[in-house]
């Protein structure tokens, strides 16, 4: 990169001494504003880098302790302290890309760099795509946010029971997860493992490892936050464009924006397989084949860049502040930024006023890990992809840097102080919790060297963390921004737990 900015430099030197050997004679005044020019522009080049090296080295936790100092770490120290090989990063200031960068390998233990081209699976990124897709089929006139999808589907319907004689399921209800619709979310396949097709994942028939796709409450009723929604709009977009699911998106998406780099292809192309990163556990390990399938493409299963996803997002900020039109309108953009549900608009989360106001989606699969944010108002947005499923406590640290070097108000850390309690209450907390939203994200809370921990079970894997008293049942975590608080009854014995995260509560009730 070093080599490649100092050439950049080298020529725009070589410029200004052709502008002053051709012209100065002539015209002094046009030698002098062009070498001005070039100056600006070598001090701008020079400026980007400074602040990409202050970032790279200003890495934080999102907890300060009150009383220890806050030291700013490395990115390759922390790359490497939760065990991820490789991270890409593209920023957007002023409506354009100013700077991407690739860190680490594709692959633990390969020499094969992370570029700028590299590909990751996006997760669930993949249903903003996929929500902006939907929308410029509704905007030519092909789909309706308020009809009952089931006049456009074919190859398979929504079942009708009790909740949808009451109200039907909608494309504007499954973009902003409010069409009652279940599961959350996917864990894709293995090589070697049967892949079912869509239909079999909509029923949850077998080879499927997901339950059947089904409405359990009245649609528009709440938020339910649902991969099973976006895989029937998968089904919808199939049988409306009647084309594959990977075709309608390069058709749609990828080929208007040029985004060269990014499929839903499951099998990649040999020109995109040779860029694509390798997954990696918990563990720092890469799963049998390197990479998981996902039939559930709309929900979970695409492959992109950070420069290719900066592409997508400069032209919805364009669109919204009315400079283009030729992708999407500005009347689609402001719908699909219209909360609807929770903090959801139509395929995007979001949230903030003024400045502040932004939006942008995550995603998670069982070995990457993503993240999107954009503030329209301002012209600034960054997205970061890594290859490891604890990519996403590293991409937080990321953002925190990032928001201390441009100002953001937002990802900055939060002060907490350690209460002194007796450790002898941690054995009123240890034991097995269970989330009352799903069975399959199961917490451990134990001890470990005179501290409490918790370790989360979910479908994505496992992960171990101390948590700190913040008073004797209230603790918090360093390493992500997370409260844990435990409820006793009557008599004084703990029977749920409670986390706090972004302002959400998420309860456990105790099973062991």
């Amino acid at each position: 990169m070093k080599i490649g900015i100092l050439f950049v430099l080298l020529f725009l030197l070589l410029l200004a001494s052709n502008f002053s050997t051709t012209d100065n004679a002539a015209s002094p005044s046009a030698a002098n504003s062009e070498s001005a020019l070039v100056d600006s522009s070598q001090n701008a080049l020079l400026d980007v880098e400074q602040k990409i090296r202050r970032i790279e080295n200003g890495l934080l936790l999102p907890v300060i302790v009150k009383g220890e100092p806050s030291v700013p770490m490395k990115l390759a120290d922390r790359m490497q302290f939760y065990k991820t090989p490789g991270a890409s990063v593209a920023f957007i200031n002023n409506g354009r890309i100013e700077w991407a960068r690739g860190y680490g390998v594709r692959q633990i233990g390969s020499r094969e760099p992370v570029t700028t081209e590299t590909l990751f699976q996006a997760g669930s990124i993949s249903k903003a795509v996929t929500a902006i897709a939907a929308l410029r089929l509704v905007q030519a006139g092909k789909l309706s946010l308020d009809e009952d999808v089931n006049r456009k589907l074919v190859s398979w319907k929504v079942p009708e029971n009790e909740f949808t004689r009451e109200k039907k399921v909608t494309l504007r209800g499954l973009l902003s997860h409010s069409a009652g619709v279940n599961v959350s979310s996917f864990t894709g396949y293995l090589s070697g493992e049967q892949v079912p097709t869509l239909v079999q994942v909509l029923d949850g028939e077998k080879p499927a490892n997901s339950p059947a796709i089904r409405v359990e409450a009245i649609p528009g009723s709440r938020f339910n936050y649902s991969g099973g929604g976006f895989t029937i709009i998968q089904q919808l977009l199939v049988d409306v464009e009647k084309k594959p699911f990977s075709d309608l998106m390069r058709e749609l998406v990828f080929e208007p924006l040029k985004m060269k780099h990014s499929t839903f292809e499951q099998t990649l192309p040999k020109n995109l397989a040779v860029l694509a990163a390798a997954g990696h556990n918990a563990s720092g390990e890469t799963p049998t084949g390197k990479r998981r399938v996902f039939p559930e493409m709309a929900a979970a299963g695409m492959w992109t860049t950070p420069s290719d996803l900066a592409r997508l997002i400069i032209e919805v900020q364009q669109a919204q502040a009315e400079q283009s039109n030729k992708f999407i309108s500005t009347s689609t953009v402001n719908k699909m930024l219209t909360v609807q549900s929770g903090e959801w608009g139509l395929g995007f989360s979001v949230e903030g006023a003024g400045l502040a106001w932004r939006f942008g989606h995550g995603g998670s699969t069982p070995e990457f890990n993503s993240y999107l944010t954009t503030y329209n108002q301002t012209g600034q947005g960054v997205i970061i992809m890594t290859n490891s499923l604890r990519g996403n406590a590293l991409i937080n640290e990321i953002l925190r840097s990032i928001a201390r070097e441009y100002g953001w108000s937002d990802f900055r850390p939060k002060e907490r102080t350690i209460a002194k309690i007796d450790p002898k209450v941690y054995a009123d907390y240890t034991g097995r919790y269970e989330f009352e939203f799903s069975s399959d994200y199961i917490v451990t809370i134990g001890t470990e060297a005179g501290n409490l921990t918790t370790e989360l079970k979910q479908p994505t894997g496992q992960s171990k963390a101390v948590i700190y008293p913040q008073s004797e049942t209230r603790f918090f975590r360093k390493d992500v921004d997370v409260e844990v608080s435990f409820v006793k009854d009557e008599m004084g014995r703990v029977t749920h737990l409670i986390f706090h995260q972004e302002g959400q509560e998420l309860r456990a009730k105790r099973v062991k």
